[in-house]
């Protein structure tokens, strides 16, 4: 049974853009500019829009203000092999739930790399279960992951986990949000998945065209021009290749 709005774990964020310098890129980026607070309604929330929109420096942010690396993993990760998050994570107070949850984890696609190798260290530790991420294939290894650590009672931010995944593996996946979702947990999911967006029930807003706003499964571009080149694969192709004049 899905968590209600009153148990979410991040019930939202405020900024204070007094926190941001004047000369910051974040005030040229039309979703996230004139945002004061945003409020998630829903256990599995999806962040939706074109490259550049301010989807992944929201998550971001949220994560490094809710205490992940900005590289991923758990809170329990300490390393840093570049240092690219912004400012808006100092910026951001996030609006927490009555209940501590208790697990997490930031998987970003980006840095999963290092992440996998920080893994392999930390695993030689007291207790510790080596998973050999880099001895399987990217998608493996990242869905090893995933599989690893949702667990009941959790936050999940996710920065486009289908970067490393079959179409196939990508159902997986949404099969594991849903029922991890229905145990307690919460995610935040930036995505370009018409897979993993059409998990129901679920929140999209979108970063395009202004301020961030809801939006519902048919009217995101990654259902729009998915179903189009389906349905009208070789006239786009033929209009797509076709010699200049």
């Amino acid at each position: 049974m899905p968590v209600t709005d009153r148990e979410l774990h991040i019930k939202g964020l405020n900024i204070d853009w007094d926190k941001i310098d004047r000369g910051s890129y974040l005030r040229g980026i039309a979703s996230i500019s004139g945002m004061d607070s945003l409020r998630f309604n829903k256990p599995v929330t999806f962040f939706v829009g074109e490259n550049g929109s301010g989807k992944s420096t929201m998550l971001e942010a949220i994560a490094v203000a809710y205490g992940f690396n900005p590289e991923g993993g758990t809170k329990n990760y300490m390393f840093s092999t570049y240092d690219s998050h912004s400012e808006l994570c100092g910026a951001i107070r996030l609006v927490k739930g009555r209940h501590k949850p208790g697990w997490g984890y930031f998987l970003r696609a980006e840095s999963f790399y290092n992440v996998a190798t920080a893994e392999e260290e930390y695993s030689k530790g007291p207790g510790g279960r080596p998973m050999h991420l880099h001895e399987k294939s990217h998608g493996e290894s990242f869905l090893a992951t995933a599989q690893a650590n949702f667990k009941p009672n959790g936050v999940y931010l996710l920065d486009e986990p289908e970067a490393a995944l079959s179409p196939q593996r990508q159902l997986t996946l949404l099969y594991q949000i849903a029922e991890c979702a229905g145990a307690g947990s919460q995610f935040i999911i930036v995505t370009h998945s018409p897979i993993l967006l059409a998990l129901p029930g679920a929140e999209i807003l979108s970063f395009d065209d202004g301020p961030v706003h809801a939006c519902d499964y048919e009217d995101t571009d990654s259902f729009k021009i998915t179903e189009m080149f389906i349905n009208r694969r070789e006239l786009i192709l033929r209009q797509l290749l076709r010699p200049e004049e």
